[in-house]
Parts: structure tokens; sequence; C-alpha cells
């Protein structure tokens, strides 16, 4: 549908209506200088949760610990990351986006430093909590930033600046295993978390630079500035919540049944406050009258859950029962990467939902297939076309139920709406996480890969109905 221009409103209207003069540059908004230091701080979170595949076994073997520990490496960036951005996207809301980026890349530099010289796998797990909660600050930040600019230039924010924030996220998960592996070779696995102190570092200095400082805070009436209003017991209550369920989840080998009962009664809790409270941390009234958005982010858990299960669970049978060293694994990995890429591009681009979430779906089975024929003799091109199959559905996903999210979240919630996306995908991971501390124990198998895959079959089949049964997803993105 065509709709007509109408003069903006206000300080960005710059010319008048009928005038031949463009508008100058700085007023366009949008420019490489400002997006580009969100790119870079936003593409760390990512980086970091797939990186470390292809270092866990050098890491298991550096302290002579197995899978099962290990796979506290993943879930406890996980748990941070999946608290943190919606905590860290209400903060930039009320302290301002541009000190909340800068601050959360301190941390990430912080986090850089305690791992490369941590001299016991306690202070790893220290480097990767501290790593969650700083990169968790730069896409609700950088949404945030966008958002103050589109005030400043008067107009919405361009499709393909959203795109490139994606595209960042979805490129550097996709190639986090193959450098994560060169890393691992040439360095050791020491430098997966060395090499995030320069690039936040990097990132650090064009925000200091480029991004513009924070519009002050509104004052009411009085002239005084509003107290903040963060909700401190849901966040508590949440954060409570999802470190039962992730002690829950890792210890499937043999369950702690008894976690259900104070699992319950938080989510109870979290639920009776956030439903009291005028400003809660999760607007439950919101999600309980928006299926399509409920169903979104059961699409994103599922589809992540599948998606990470190969990212550490092949990875990991690539080095302990076929013998690759890391750099090997990571190499074999780069048709995933590349892939992962290709497709991302390509959902950027597409108007449908339905279609590319339906083809992901597809791929994804029938990745799940082939791992359940993988043996120690398997051909090379098999265990490629395998990681392929899981590699265009990151970009599919990831890029279709974005575009989920911005249809039918409501404008004013879609930076805490993003958040609860990404505390979705986590919760995937999370649970990908302990499904490989089940199926391997205390190593790689084929036995194990094999019982992954049947559950990926069955969970494949289960996010296919949830995708071709969405009405919602009939809508144009």
């Amino acid at each position: 549908m065509t709709r007509r221009r109408t003069p903006a409103a206000g300080p960005a209207a710059g010319v008048h209506v009928g005038s031949a003069a463009p508008r100058p540059r700085s007023a366009q908004g949008f420019g490489v200088r400002l997006t580009a230091p969100l790119l870079m701080g936003s593409l760390l979170n990512p980086l970091n949760t797939t990186m470390i595949s292809t270092a866990l076994v050098a890491i298991g073997h550096s302290f002579g610990i197995g899978a099962a520990d290990t796979a506290w490496l993943i879930s406890v960036l996980y748990l941070a990351s999946a608290v943190a951005q919606p905590v860290l996207g209400k903060l930039a809301d009320v302290l301002g986006p541009r000190r909340v980026f800068l601050a959360g890349l301190v941390v990430v530099m912080a986090s850089g430093l305690v791992g490369a010289l941590a001299s016991g796998f306690g202070m790893l797990i220290v480097s990767r909590l501290l790593l969650g909660i700083g990169t968790s600050a730069a896409y609700p930040a950088a949404m945030a930033v966008l958002r103050d600019e589109s005030r400043r230039v008067g107009r919405v924010t361009p499709r393909p600046v959203l795109a490139r924030l994606s595209f960042a996220a979805l490129g550097s998960a996709a190639v986090g295993p193959a450098l994560g592996g060169l890393l691992v070779t040439f360095v050791g696995w020491r430098g997966i978390f060395a090499v995030n102190v320069p690039v936040a570092l990097l990132a650090f200095g064009a925000a200091l630079v480029w991004v513009p400082a924070d519009p002050p805070r509104a004052r009411d009436g009085q002239g005084n500035t509003p107290k903040l209003a963060l909700d401190p017991l849901g966040i508590g209550l949440f954060s409570a919540a999802l470190t039962v369920l992730v002690f829950f989840l890792l210890r499937l080998t043999d369950p702690l049944w008894w976690l259900a009962a104070p699992f319950a009664v938080l989510t109870a809790v979290l639920a009776w406050w956030q439903l009291r409270t005028p400003r809660p941390f999760i607007d439950l009234r919101m999600l309980a009258g928006n299926g399509a958005l409920l169903r979104t982010y059961a699409r994103q858990g599922l589809s992540y859950l599948l998606i990470y299960c190969v990212m550490y669970g092949f990875t990991q049978w690539l080095e302990e029962a076929r013998g690759y060293s890391s750099g090997h694994t990571g190499l074999l990995m780069l048709p995933m990467s590349l892939t992962a890429l290709a497709c991302s591009l390509l959902g950027a681009r597409t108007k449908s939902l339905r279609a590319p979430l339906t083809l992901a779906c597809g791929l994804l089975m029938a990745g799940a297939g082939i791992l359940l024929t993988l043996s120690g003799s398997t051909p090379l091109a098999v265990l490629l076309l395998a990681g392929a199959c899981f590699g265009a559905p990151q970009g599919l996903i990831g890029t279709s139920n974005q575009a989920a999210v911005q249809a039918h979240a409501p404008p004013e919630a879609i930076g805490s709406a993003a958040g609860l996306q990404r505390t979705a995908q986590y919760l995937g991971a999370i649970t990908a996480s302990g499904l490989i501390a089940l199926a391997y124990a205390d190593a790689a198998s084929d036995a194990g890969l094999h019982l992954m895959a049947a559950v990926s079959v069955v969970l494949g089949v289960l996010l296919t109905v949830l995708t071709v049964t969405d009405r919602a997803l009939r809508a144009r993105a």
C-alpha cells in the first residue's frame, strides 16, 4: 500500500513543504558512524555463545573435567544473558542507552582479562558470568539509541539498519566455531577469552566518539527527576526462578525433582507480583492477550534448542569420537557458518514469515536425520552436509522471528519484547546444554549423538506443527 508523505512535525522538519532543497546529511540520521559501534558491541554476545564450542574439549583436558562440567561454561553465560537482557534494556530506557552501552563494554573487557588469566575452572565460570552480563547491554542499548535517533530526525528506523543488527548477531554466531577453532589451535583456549578485550576496547572508543550523548531524563511538573521504575522484586524473582530451572536442566542425568517445588513457588509469586505492580518487569497481561507473540517465543526457544544441540554436541563428537583437532573441527563447521550468513541475508530481504520458517523446520529435521546415521566411518562429505543443514535455519529463523516480534509486539513495548525473545533463545540453549550432558556424560560417543538426534527429530516435528498452524504467520513482514 502506498502512503503519502507528510511533513514531519517539530524540529525534525528541516525543510518547508514544496522546497526542493535536500535535507542536511546530519538530519537524515542512521549514518555509519552511529551504527558501527552498535554493530561491534552487538556481535560480542552471539560470538561468545558459539566461539567456545570448539574449546570445551581443550578446557576439559586442561582442568581434568568432563563434558558435564564444561557445560556450565555454556549455561552460565545464557543464564546471565537471559536475566540481564531485559534488565539492561530497561536501564537503557531510564538511565540512557549510551551510558549502559559503555558500561557493558567495560564489564566485557574485565571478563576477558579474568578468563585469559584464570588459574582454575572456577575463574572461567566467573569470567563467563561477567561476559554474559556485559555483552547483554549492547543489543537493547543499541535499539534504544536507534529509537532516540528516530526521534531526533523525525522518522522511523529504516529496516536495513535493523537488518544489519540482525546480520551482525547471526554472522558472529555463525563464524564463532571456526574462529574458536583457529584461536585454540594457534593461541590456546585462553585466546577465546582474551579476544574480547581488543574488540570491546575498539567498540568503546568508537561509541565514545560517535554515539550521541544521552538525552536528559524527563522531569515532573516540580522539576524533579522521577525515580527509576525497575521493579527489583520482579527482577529478583525472575532471576531466582530461572536459576532453579537451569540447575534442574543441567542435572538431567540425575534429575533433582525436589527443585520443582521452589520453581513452582517462585513462578507463582512472580506471576502474582507482576499482575499486582503498576510497572512490572514482565507485562503478563500484554503477553496473555498476544498469542502470536507467545508462539514466536516458543518457536525461538525450540529452534535454538535444536541448533545449539548441534553447535555444541556435534563439535564435541567430532573432536572426541572422530579425533579431529579443534582447528579441523572449526573448518568442518565452516559450511554451517557460510550457509547461516547467506540465509541471514535472504531472510532479511524476504517479506514472508511462514515460508522461511517452514523451510528452516524442514532443514532442521533433515539435519537431525543425518546425525542419526553418523558413525566413525561416515564420509567427510556427509559431515559437511550435516553442518550445512543446521546453518541455513540459523539465518532464516533469526531474521524471521525478529520480524515477527516487530510485527506482533506493541510499539511501546518493543524493547522488552525483544529482550524476552532473547530470553527464549537462551532457555533453548540452556536446555541443549542439559541434553548434551545427559547424552554424553563424561565423553562424546556415537550413542550419545544418536540420542540427541532422535530427540531433535521429535522436537523438529513439534516445531513444524507450531509453524504451519500459526495463522499470524500468513501476514507479510
